[in-house]
């Protein structure tokens, strides 16, 4: 392996490793600001930024999920198509969460994000290629993570007079992240290496088995030791 390649990998595995030295429970967002006397534009632009620094830098969960679907087939067009399916799940339960129609448990909610990135991790490494049931899977996991973004939302509340603007703006900033996450990934290691012969061996498998094992962590610790 190359110089290059022995760097590259290195940088990822300590990212990966970095993650899991970080605790795990959401970081709570603030707003400084005094938002009956901001413009529309203003308030949406506050919300879309919460969504994007809701997954960077504090959605570390989040962003090994991203991570997780992106490394079995790193490639642009299957990754965005289940990034896709993944924010329109998690808006759904996001938004009905806000509106009240649903009231998720976080005891419950968050050990089961944690499991969605096992089940992602371990499925990677058990497959060869995408399968077309992928996608159904990645939108089920986002009906899941959508209630995990309502809680660190509920925590913020959503401004009366633009509620459904800002809710709009916080989901585009969520997606903005995790496109951030996938367009990362893709030209540090998918654009290089996705098509040699022992991406599986030398990235797929380590990488997948380090997300898994830090997913694993956070289920333990948010079952049992998150009240």
């Amino acid at each position: 392996m190359s110089k290059i390649k022995a760097t590259q990998q290195v940088i990822l595995y300590s990212i990966l490793c970095t993650l899991y030295l970080i605790p795990s429970p959401l970081f709570a967002h603030v707003i400084p600001y005094d938002l009956s006397k901001l413009s529309k534009v203003d308030v949406a632009w506050i919300y879309l930024k919460l969504g994007y620094t809701h997954i960077i830098p504090y959605g570390f969960d989040h962003i090994l999920f991203v991570l997780g679907i992106f490394f079995l087939n790193p490639k642009l067009k299957p990754v965005i198509w289940q990034a896709t399916a993944f924010t329109v799940a998690h808006s759904i339960t996001l938004g009905l969460a806000m509106y009240g129609v649903i009231k998720p448990i976080s005891s419950i909610v968050e050990p089961i994000i944690a499991l969605s990135i096992v089940f992602v991790a371990v499925e990677n490494m058990i497959t060869s290629e995408l399968k077309p049931w992928r996608i159904l899977i990645v939108f089920c996991f986002g009906l899941i993570h959508g209630m995990g973004f309502a809680s660190a939302l509920n925590s913020l509340g959503l401004p009366p007079g633009d509620f459904f603007s800002s809710l709009i703006s916080f989901n585009v900033g969520v997606e903005l992240g995790q496109l951030t996450i996938i367009l990362l990934a893709f030209f540090l290691v998918g654009k290089w290496f996705g098509d040699r012969e022992w991406y599986r061996r030398r990235i797929v498998y380590p990488v997948s088995g380090i997300i898994g094992a830090i997913a694993l962590y956070w289920t333990i610790e948010r079952i049992f030791f998150v009240a």
